[in-house]
């Protein structure tokens, strides 16, 4: 080996490369540890603006007790973990800004409605635990099983849409056990507009129900502008209830899904009102 010039010449090589890796590492371990490199400061900034209900101080003094290392060491990992869990923090992305400073955006919760009174859902159809007290007092209130919120946020936008044809907005949503829907809208009346739109059958069930209310609205309320309940869960028309009023169906019509018994129950079969229909104010 040691007459083999070709041999020697590898050999120096591999040694001269391991010295020099040895003395970088060596020179970045000094270089890490120097006073320049210890983290100064920490910026939180919104993700998409301003924050309206994370406060920079607060949520900062909440995530700073899990931050250690330097500039190079910090695991951003952490950092990110403990931002996301202050309270109204959906999302945190967090990076290194040389040469002592963390720079971490904030995506907030954006608060959609109340789900089951004790927490709140946001835009995403994600239950999130807040304040309730820093929410909005006029959000809607949704109602349903713990895996349903997704369904409920996105059934929440398609009633909102399709009230406002008729100037009615959704206050409360409700999927029950059974996967029954029913909302609430306000029209005026003291405690809202209770709609019972029932079980889905087919993807069409709850569009083909309201649109058949849509229909009829201006003109029942043209005779009853104080509605206060409508079940829609019937096969070919609805039943109602309003302020002062109450209108007895047919005991043939039966409402489709099994409805919940009301004590004073309502009916109106069709968009027309039968003539053979009793009234009562």
């Amino acid at each position: 080996m040691w007459n083999n010039a070709r041999a020697l010449n590898v050999c120096a090589a591999l040694i001269a490369a391991a010295a020099t890796g040895i003395l970088l590492a060596a020179a970045g371990l000094w270089l890490s540890h120097q006073p320049m490199f210890v983290l100064r400061s920490v910026r939180v900034e919104g993700e998409f603006g301003s924050l309206r209900h994370v406060n920079v101080a607060t949520v900062r003094a909440a995530a700073l007790p899990h931050i250690s290392g330097n500039f190079f060491s910090v695991n951003l990992e952490t950092v990110r973990q403990a931002f996301e869990g202050v309270a109204w923090v959906r999302r945190a992305r967090v990076r290194r800004e040389w040469p002592n400073r963390l720079v971490v955006k904030i995506e907030e919760h954006q608060a959609l409605g109340t789900w089951n009174d004790d927490r709140l859902l946001n835009t995403f159809g994600e239950v999130f635990a807040a304040n309730m007290a820093e929410a909005d007092s006029d959000l809607p209130h949704f109602y349903g099983p713990d895996g349903a919120e997704k369904d409920v946020a996105q059934r929440y936008l398609d009633f909102k849409n399709s009230f406002a044809a008729i100037g009615l907005r959704p206050i409360e949503v409700t999927l029950s056990a059974r996967y029954a829907w029913s909302l609430r809208l306000a029209n005026g009346t003291p405690s809202g507009l209770l709609v019972e739109l029932g079980r889905e059958t087919d993807a069409n069930t709850l569009s083909e129900r309201i649109a058949r209310m849509l229909a009829a609205y201006p003109q029942v309320t043209s005779k009853w502008p104080r509605l206060t309940r409508v079940d829609l869960r019937y096969p070919n028309g609805f039943a109602l209830r309003a302020e002062g009023l109450r209108i007895a169906a047919p005991e043939s019509a039966k409402p489709q899904g099994r409805p919940v018994r009301q004590k004073a129950s309502a009916g109106a079969m069709g968009t027309r009102l039968p003539t053979h229909q009793r009234t009562s104010a």
